[in-house]
């Protein structure tokens, strides 16, 4: 079974964590909720409160997923100050295993050298910081990274990764189930 590793910090874009989680779980994706902070429970930047499975520092750390998810908004601030999570995105890239990032988290993967040279899109907030983004496409996939727009480009998002992590199949499945 396909695995993914979502990491929440407070202030995290609802829909941006919310769809592409439900999205990969309808998939038959494992996917996993770590809170970035000391609490299991996360509120989003429009005061949702989501439960987190664990806390990060809770995953073991041989244990390895296909897919790290970064959603964003105003949380993505935590994402960028957090080492685990530098630590993270250099691993999953070293072991070409799957990265996807929405909305300004895709900053995250910049700050770390993965963007150079690399297709990707982002929302038009962090434009300044990542003026080669594609700012028309809605989801840019290029090697193992998988970028998206923003909280309306969110079901595409979800969608795009269960074509990738289970079949283009089991994405049309879901798509048509969910009515996109």
């Amino acid at each position: 079974m396909a695995s993914a590793l979502v990491l929440l910090p407070e202030g995290f874009e609802e829909l941006e964590a919310i769809a592409p989680i439900d999205v990969l779980r309808r998939g038959g994706v494992d996917v996993v909720v770590a809170a970035l902070g000391p609490c299991l429970l996360v509120t989003g930047r429009c005061q949702v409160t989501l439960r987190a499975d664990l806390l990060l520092e809770s995953v073991p750390p041989d244990r390895t997923f296909d897919l790290l998810l970064l959603p964003g908004g105003p949380g993505v601030k935590h994402l960028r100050a957090d080492a685990r999570v530098r630590s993270l995105v250099l691993a999953q890239h070293a072991s070409q295993r799957w990265i996807g990032a929405i909305c300004a988290a895709p900053t995250v993967l910049g700050d770390v050298g993965l963007l150079h040279g690399k297709r990707y899109t982002c929302h038009p907030s962090v434009a300044s910081e990542l003026p080669e983004r594609l700012a028309h496409e809605r989801v840019v996939i290029d090697g193992r990274l998988v970028t998206s727009r923003g909280a309306g480009t969110a079901l595409d998002f979800g969608l795009a990764l269960v074509g990738i992590l289970i079949s283009p199949a089991k994405r049309d499945e879901v798509a048509q189930a969910i009515c996109v």
